[in-house]
C-alpha cells in the first residue's frame, strides 16, 4: 500500500499488481526469463535456516524457564512441608526453615537471571528477522517489477509494426527506475544477508555461556544447601540410634514408677499376710508364732519322747538316735533336695544371660519357654513386633530372635490364648 500511495492512485497499486502477476505467470511457464542469484540464493537459505534455528532456541529456552518456575514451587512446598513436620526437640531444628529460606532465594534468582540475561537478549536477536525477512520480499517484488519492464521494452523494440518512440522512451525510463531501485536494495541485502548470518556465533556463545555459567553458579549453591541438610538428618539419625527419640522408653518410665509402686505395696500385704496367718484343716486362721528352729526342737522332743517309752531296751539304742526306718527317709528327702537343686542349676545355666525373676517357677515348660508371667493389665500394641493382650493372660517368655535387639525393659513372648508373639513391656505383668 506504501507504494500505490507512492503512485497516487489505487488504480496504479491494481495495474502493477496485475503486471507482477502477470510476469510470474510467464516465467513459471518459461516464456519469460528470470533475473537470478546464485549467491544472493544462498545467503537466503542461510537467513532462513538461521531464523528457523533462532525460533526453536528461544522456544525452548521459555519452555525450561517454565519448568524451572514449576520446579521453584514444588521445592518451596516440599521445604514447608518438611519445616511443618520437623519436631522442634529434633536435633538441628532451627536450620530446617533457615535452609529452606535459602533454597527459595536461590530458585528465585535463578529464576530471574534465566529470565533478564539469557531469554531476554534471545528475543532481542530475534527481533530482526522480522525486518530483514521483509526487505527480501521486497527485493523479490522489484525483481519483478525490473524483469516486466525489461521484458515490455524488448517487446516494444522487436515490433514489426512502426516503432512507437514515445512508448519506447517511456519503457526505458520505467527499465531504469526499476533497476536501480532493485539493485539497489539487492546491494543492501549482499551485505546485511552474510553479516547477519556471521553473527549467530558471537551471539550464541555470548547467550549460552551466560545460560551455562548461571546454571553452574546455581548447582554450586543449591548442591551446599542440600549437603547440609544430608549432615543434619546424618546426626538426627545418630540421636535415633542412641536412644535419644524412643517413645518406647519414656511409656516405660511413665508406666514403671506407676505399676512399681502398686507391686510393691501389694507384694508387702501378702509378705505380712503370710507371715501372720497359716491355714488349719479345719479351714481357718490361725496366727503362726512358732520359728523354725523351734519347729526343729519339737520334733527332736517327740522323736526322744518315743525313744524313752518304756518299752523299748535302753542298752540297745542311745535315746537320742533316730531310728534306721527314719534315718532312711530323711536321707532319702536330701538326695531329692539336693537332686532338685541340682537340675534347676542345670536349668538356670541353659537360659544364658536371660534373668529369671524371683518367684517365676521354670519346671514343667515346654522346650524354649523360659518362664510364664500372666498380665495385670490391659496392653494395646503400638508397633508391628509388639504383643496385645488383655489383663490375667498367661503369657510364655521366650529368646529373641536376634538378642541384639533385645531392650532393657521388655521382654519377648507368646501369649498362650492365641499363640501370637511379639514383644511386651515387663511391668505390665508378674512372673507365676
Amino acid at each position: 500500500m506504501a507504494e500505490g500511495k507512492g503512485g497516487g492512485s489505487f488504480t496504479k497499486v491494481v495495474q502493477k499488481h496485475a503486471v507482477r502477476a502477470k510476469e510470474r505467470l510467464l516465467q513459471n511457464l518459461g516464456k519469460a526469463d528470470k533475473t537470478t542469484d546464485e549467491l544472493f540464493d544462498t545467503y537466503v537459505n542461510n537467513f532462513n535456516k538461521q531464523q528457523n534455528s533462532a525460533n526453536k532456541l528461544h522456544k525452548e529456552f521459555k519452555n525450561y524457564l517454565i519448568t524451572v518456575r514449576a520446579t521453584q514451587i514444588s521445592s518451596k512446598n516440599l521445604m514447608d512441608t518438611l519445616s511443618e513436620m520437623y519436631e522442634q526437640e529434633w536435633i538441628g531444628h532451627e536450620q530446617v526453615p533457615v535452609q529452606a529460606q535459602k533454597l527459595e532465594s536461590l530458585m528465585e534468582d535463578f529464576c530471574h537471571k534465566l529470565n533478564d540475561q539469557v531469554t531476554l537478549p534471545l528475543a532481542a536477536y530475534m527481533n530482526q528477522f522480522p525486518d530483514v525477512r521483509a526487505k527480501i520480499a521486497k527485493r523479490g517484488r522489484k525483481m519483478v517489477d525490473y524483469d516486466s519492464a525489461r521484458h515490455n521494452l524488448e517487446t516494444l523494440l522487436n515490433a514489426n509494426k512502426k516503432r512507437d518512440e514515445v512508448k519506447i522512451t517511456k519503457a526505458k525510463e520505467q527499465l531504469d527506475e526499476s533497476k536501480s531501485l532493485y539493485e539497489s536494495l539487492n546491494k543492501e541485502l549482499q551485505e546485511e544477508l552474510p553479516a547477519l548470518y556471521d553473527s549467530r556465533i558471537p551471539f550464541l556463545v555470548s547467550n549460552l555461556q551466560t545460560y551455562f555459567s548461571t546454571e553452574a553458579a546455581f548447582h554450586t549453591e543449591n548442591a551446599k544447601v542440600f549437603v547440609n541438610l544430608s549432615k543434619l538428618m546424618g546426626e538426627l539419625a545418630e540421636e535415633n540410634q542412641k536412644g535419644g527419640y524412643s517413645s518406647r522408653q519414656s511409656k516405660l518410665k511413665a508406666s514403671v514408677s506407676d505399676s512399681t509402686s502398686f507391686e510393691h505395696s501389694n507384694h508387702e500385704t501378702s509378705t505380712s499376710e503370710r507371715n501372720n496367718h497359716a491355714v488349719t484343716n479345719g479351714g481357718t486362721e490361725e496366727p503362726v508364732t512358732s520359728t523354725k528352729s523351734e519347729l526343729n526342737g519339737s520334733v527332736n522332743e517327740e522323736v526322744g519322747y518315743h525313744l524313752t517309752s518304756p518299752s523299748v531296751d535302753s542298752s540297745k539304742k542311745p535315746v537320742n538316735q533316730i531310728p534306721s526306718d527314719t534315718e532312711k527317709e530323711l536321707k532319702a528327702e536330701d538326695t531329692q533336695t539336693e537332686n532338685h537343686i541340682e537340675d534347676e542349676k542345670l536349668k538356670t545355666s541353659n537360659y544364658n544371660d536371660v534373668e529369671i525373676p524371683h518367684g517365676a517357677s521354670t519346671t514343667n515348660l515346654p522346650p524354649g519357654v523360659y518362664y510364664r508371667v500372666q498380665s495385670t493389665y490391659k496392653y494395646t500394641a503400638e508397633d508391628v513386633d509388639e504383643l496385645s493382650f488383655e489383663a490375667n493372660e498367661l503369657i510364655s517368655v521366650v529368646a529373641y530372635d536376634d538378642p541384639e535387639e533385645q531392650e532393657e525393659g521388655w521382654l519377648m513372648g507368646i501369649r498362650e490364648s492365641t499363640m501370637e508373639k511379639g514383644i511386651f513391656p515387663a511391668n505390665f505383668t508378674r512372673p507365676i
